[in-house]
């Protein structure tokens, strides 16, 4: 899932003052964030996969930890098709403002 964020990085976060933070940046933390954020979402979805199989194989008899796995690449999936939509939409009200 996505790590949450920590007391400690906003604190360094807040060091830098607002204007010596550019556009370039912001948007490159933001991009690594997200790319991040996918990559976990793409090995837990791996980790369900293979903890799937073993359970249908017999290998493994734990179906709590299978239950939880899949719940939180669901839960994650979910998250994830929200902030598109949420990324989307305000895309499309920025292309309507009129200069």
């Amino acid at each position: 899932m996505i790590n949450p964020i920590s007391i400690q990085s906003l604190q360094a976060a807040g060091t830098k003052t607002a204007g010596s933070v550019t556009g370039t940046e912001l948007a490159g933390q933001f991009g690594d964030y997200l790319n991040g954020a996918l990559t976990k979402l793409s090995q837990d979805e791996q980790t369900t996969k293979n903890l799937t199989t073993a359970f249908i194989q017999g290998e493994s008899t734990d179906i709590h930890t299978l239950m939880v796995a899949q719940e939180k690449v669901s839960l994650g999936l979910e998250l994830t098709v929200q902030a598109r939509n949420k990324m989307i939409e305000a895309y499309q009200e920025i292309m309507r403002m009129q200069l």
